[in-house]
């Protein structure tokens, strides 16, 4: 089960169409200590999906899965 941050994130990017651009700017870090967004993509619960000059990121199957079990707890 993926920590809170983590399930901020994964909620964030469920509720509507998120740009790459606005993703990076909100959750992207140099801090070790906070990496939520460089973590979620190692994980595999966040991929970003290139169509032309548009990205956009999205949940992979694994990340929605995590989302819903924790909506469950």
């Amino acid at each position: 089960m993926p920590d809170a941050e983590t399930r901020e994130l994964l909620d964030w990017i469920s509720r509507e169409p998120r740009s790459y651009p606005e993703a990076i700017e909100i959750w992207q870090t140099h801090c070790p200590r906070h990496s939520v967004w460089e973590d979620a993509l190692a994980d595999g619960l966040v991929r970003v999906v290139r169509n032309g000059s548009v990205s956009q990121v999205a949940l992979t199957p694994e990340g929605e899965a995590a989302l819903s079990s924790a909506a469950r707890t």
